[in-house]
């Protein structure tokens, strides 16, 4: 028990000496793993990811992804040194892809590696399109929610450390069922709403990027409602990583008269 009590201190402990406050949210965030250790990793995956499929380059899409890409790129920028944080982006290494796949789907590395898939084009619809969905997954690597997944698991797996060795005088059978109800419970519980919070915040802060770089924020109801009209099966959203659809774009309608106010501050006006 003593044991079990040692390692979780050790880990609360941990937590509070490894956090660190994120620009764009305003919140602590953990950091068991920083970025120099994140970055390099992220750069050769991502390396690795494009040698491995087909990057599609010189055509008119690809040539959209990268303009677009780059404007919420200059537009994070421009946020960051206005709030008295540029040096915020000094290692990151921008990269913008398109590559030929027909999953609808984008994402960002951590240090600013991006992929889009042509498979999202046709929803995306536009310029527009594209930037709403590329100001979203911008802002998972700019709140550093790649980092924060990694130390939250690290936390779970020690967590179930200090479970283990809490419990080693019980038998087997009980050993088994409270480390299966810490598991369900930790992932339920905390894992997922934590990963649908950050799905919120980077919706916000895209929102915003896409406002500052000139795109009106109300585009990206409009691609969510047609993303939502894709259809398909979906789990719920308590056992989801996401936010529904239903509640995303719910979500992103409360939060157009933040950004757009944001983007005036930048001389950008919207009707």
């Amino acid at each position: 028990m003593k044991r079990g009590l040692i390692i979780v201190a050790i880990g609360i402990l941990a937590l509070v000496y490894s956090c660190a406050t994120n620009p764009f949210t305003g919140k602590k965030t953990m950091a068991l793993v920083p970025d120099s250790e994140i970055f390099p990793s992220a750069f050769q995956q991502y390396g690795q990811f494009l040698a491995e499929n087909k990057v599609i380059t010189g055509t008119k899409d690809a040539k959209r992804v990268e303009t677009v890409a780059n404007k919420i790129k200059v537009a994070a920028e421009r946020w960051l040194t206005a709030n008295g944080n540029a040096s915020y982006l000094a290692n990151y290494q921008w990269e913008y892809k398109l590559v030929d796949s027909k999953e609808v789907n984008a994402w960002c590395m951590p240090g600013g590696k991006i992929v889009v898939y042509t498979g999202i084009l046709p929803i995306c619809k536009d310029d527009a399109g594209l930037a709403a969905v590329l100001g979203h997954e911008v802002s998972h690597a700019l709140a550093n929610h790649g980092q924060q997944r990694m130390s939250a698991g690290l936390l779970q797996q020690l967590g179930g450390v200090g479970v283990a060795a809490a419990t080693g005088n019980k038998s087997p059978q009980t050993q088994q069922m409270i480390m299966q109800a810490y598991g369900v419970g930790s992932q339920v519980g905390v894992m997922l709403p934590f990963s649908r919070d950050h799905e919120s915040e980077a919706d916000m802060i895209g929102l915003t990027l896409m406002g500052i770089a000139g795109y009106n924020p109300e585009n990206a109801v409009f691609l969510w409602e047609r993303m939502s009209a894709q259809g398909g099966e979906a789990p719920a959203e308590i056992l989801s990583t996401h936010p529904s659809n239903e509640t995303r774009i719910a979500n992103l309608k409360k939060l157009l008269p933040q950004a757009k106010a944001e983007a005036a501050k930048f001389g950008v006006a919207f009707k």
